[in-house]
Formats: C-alpha cells, sequence, structure tokens
C-alpha cells in the first residue's frame, strides 16, 4: 500500500460565540483538513493547525508533500525524520509542527483502517472507557457567566475553564458567579496565556484560591525563562500547568524536567506527531506530571486524534480541553458526543473512528475562499 496523493482543504467554521482571552478575539476555527489517498483507494483525513496564519500552513504543506507520495503509511517515522531533516522544517519548528501533524494524523488513520483497529490499540490499548471533557466558558457578565454554568450543570460537566488575564476587577466577578452556581464541588481553572508578571500571579492566585478554589492556572506567567514558574511555584497554593512553550519536543522536554509545571497542556500540533507527544506524555508521568489535550479550537478529526490519545495514556487529568460544544457545525458525518456532554467512550471504528463528510467539507473549504481565514484577533 503506497501512497499515491495529498491533498488539503483550508476551512473555516464558525463558533457559536466569540472566544475572548489576552491573546485571542476570534469567532471561529480556520483550519487545513489533509486527505491521503493510496493505491489500493483507501483514505486517510488529518488536520492541521492554521495558528497565526493559514496560508504559510498550506504552504508547508505542500512543500511536505514530496515526501509522502510514494511511501507507505506505515513508514510515518522515517517520512517525519525526512520532512525535518531533508525538507529542513526542523529550523521553522512551530510551522513545521503545526503542519505535519496533520499529515501525521492522516498517516495514522490508514494504519488503523489497514488493519482494522481504533487508533488507541495501536498505542497500546485503552487505559480508561472514557474521558472527561471540560466546559469551556465564555467572559462576559456574571449574569452572562451564571447561564453558561447553568447550562453546564444541566449537561454534567464539572469542570469549567475561564480565560482571565484582561481585567482581574471583571473576571473577580466572573468567578464569583461560577462558584455561586456550580456549587463547592466542580473544579474551576484559569488560563491567563502567560498576561502576569510573577507578583501579579501571586496575588491574584492566593486571593482566587482563597475566595473561589482553583484547581489549576495554566500558563499564569510566561514559561520561558522556566525560572518565572520555578519562581512563582512556592508563592500559591494552586497547581501550575504549562502550554505556551512547548513549541518542540526539546522544549516540552526541558519543560518535564524543570518540574516548572504540574500539568502540561499539550498535543501533537506542538511537537509534530501523535507518537512524540505519546512518547513525552509518558516521559511526564515518570515525573509525577499529569497531562490534559489542549486545543487551539479544532474540527472533528483532530478532536477524535486527542481522544485516542486520552484514551490510551496512563497521566490523562480531568476535564479535558475541547471546542466541539462551540462550533456551529464540523465537517463529520456525526455529531461527536462532546458536542453535547462533557464524557466520551470508547471509538470502535478502525483509524481515527469517525468519517468526514465531504460535501460539508467543501462548503467550509469555499467559506474560507470567499471569507479568509477566522484571525486571532
Amino acid at each position: 500500500m503506497k501512497i499515491v496523493s495529498v491533498e488539503t482543504f483550508p476551512a473555516s467554521i464558525p463558533y457559536s460565540h466569540l472566544e475572548r482571552s489576552s491573546r485571542v478575539n476570534r469567532a471561529g476555527v480556520t483550519d487545513v483538513v489533509v486527505k491521503l489517498t493510496t493505491d489500493s483507494g483507501l483514505v486517510g483525513w488529518g488536520e492541521a493547525c492554521s495558528g497565526a496564519d493559514t496560508a504559510s500552513i498550506d504552504a508547508a504543506l505542500q512543500s511536505m508533500a514530496r515526501f509522502v507520495v510514494g511511501r507507505s503509511p506505515w513508514d510515518g517515522e522515517a517520512i517525519a525524520r525526512d520532512v525535518f531533516g531533508e525538507g529542513l522544517w526542523d529550523y521553522r519548528p512551530m510551522t513545521g509542527n503545526f503542519a505535519f501533524a496533520g499529515i501525521d494524523m492522516a498517516l495514522w488513520d490508514l494504519c488503523g483502517k489497514a488493519c482494522g483497529q481504533p487508533l488507541y490499540q495501536l498505542f497500546g490499548g485503552a487505559l480508561r472507557d472514557t474521558v472527561d471533557y471540560f466546559y469551556y466558558l465564555s467572559q462576559g457578565t456574571p449574569d452572562d457567566l451564571a447561564a453558561q454554568c447553568a447550562d453546564g450543570a444541566r449537561r454534567g460537566y464539572r469542570c469549567y475553564y475561564l480565560k482571565v488575564g484582561v481585567d482581574w476587577r471583571a473576571e473577580e466577578a466572573m468567578l464569583e458567579a461560577i462558584r455561586a452556581t456550580v456549587g463547592p464541588q466542580p473544579r474551576i481553572r484559569i488560563d491567563a496565556n502567560e498576561a502576569w508578571s510573577v507578583p501579579e500571579a501571586a496575588r491574584l492566585l492566593t486571593r482566587w484560591n482563597e475566595r473561589f478554589g482553583i484547581d489549576f492556572a495554566e500558563a499564569p506567567v510566561r514559561a520561558h525563562p522556566h525560572a518565572l514558574m520555578l519562581d512563582l511555584r512556592p508563592r500559591v497554593p494552586v497547581a501550575l500547568c504549562a502550554n505556551e512553550g512547548l513549541g518542540r519536543s526539546l522544549d516540552a522536554l526541558a519543560m518535564i524536567e524543570s518540574h516548572a509545571a504540574d500539568v502540561l497542556c499539550f498535543s501533537s500540533y506542538w511537537v509534530g506527531t501523535l507518537r512524540r507527544f505519546h512518547t513525552l506524555s509518558h516521559v511526564a508521568a515518570l515525573h509525577g506530571q499529569r497531562i490534559i489535550k489542549h486545543t487551539h479550537g479544532e474540527f472533528g478529526i483532530a478532536a477524535a486524534a486527542g481522544q485516542h490519545m486520552m484514551l490510551s495514556l496512563p497521566n490523562v487529568d480531568f476535564g479535558v480541553q475541547q471546542t466541539a460544544a462551540m462550533m456551529e457545525d464540523d465537517i463529520l458525518t456525526t455529531r461527536l458526543p462532546i458536542a453535547d456532554r462533557p464524557d466520551w467512550g470508547l471509538i470502535t471504528a478502525p483509524g481515527l473512528g469517525v468519517e468526514v463528510d465531504e460535501d460539508k467539507l467543501a462548503r467550509y473549504a469555499e467559506a474560507y475562499l470567499r471569507d479568509g481565514q477566522f484571525l486571532p484577533n
């Protein structure tokens, strides 16, 4: 079985409401869907993260295609070596990783379909029957937050996630509304996207933990140098999560070895392949650290790939990230479980276990051509 074609489809799907943080102000998701076709007619699907600029990711994928055509999908490690080595994408690691992650997903999808097994079986099998996902809150008035939390409670969510780092007084009022609505047990997590200084983070995290109980704080200060997170850790009673600063395998390894964070929030986009993500997550487990899958905003293909990883890793934390519940639509033939509820169980179909609706894909690819990408700001 050899790959005979690599096709890419930049596509834009709107959110049901605006995503707002100290870093982004975005109305939807634009990613690049990857389709690999083999000489046997088998098709594999992947999804490349667009990051700041979709056109550059699509161009990167076009430059990588020559390393894929004519190869077996079972040669994924060799293909990655050649893309980053001979193709020189190791000199542009973030763009290279964001783009190649889509090819890598499609290669694994082909392998799973070829042997009739869901992807997590190729990574050692499932270590759990279900994965719990968070409720992604949108900043607003206290009444807005109370309404969102009431909706989350009705649907059974037990972990609520709020972006902070814009206006701490307004955010404190939001946190007050969240805790008052969900009660004492559900977890509240916050993400400052590196917006705070160490003294500011120490003050707010101590204050907010005393008043509301904060499960963990994601990216409260800059990830580099690690000394900032290490300086903050003994000052606060809150677990720290790293996200930014994990843009290469060596970056993720350095963060793990530094013990600057209790939890790592990343994905194959950050490090280029599902295998690298899986391996680094196992290394984190040896260091006593937990993992949650990060999302930049994603379609169902990337969400499914992440679910396979979460099923197969030993150190997965509660409240994995998702944006399925805030997407107006998707490109799949069936709706993802996490579009409506916090839990997602075993995937039984082979490969990624999802099927792409090519008519929908064409419609949202046309939306990208017509309207451009959903820009971060």
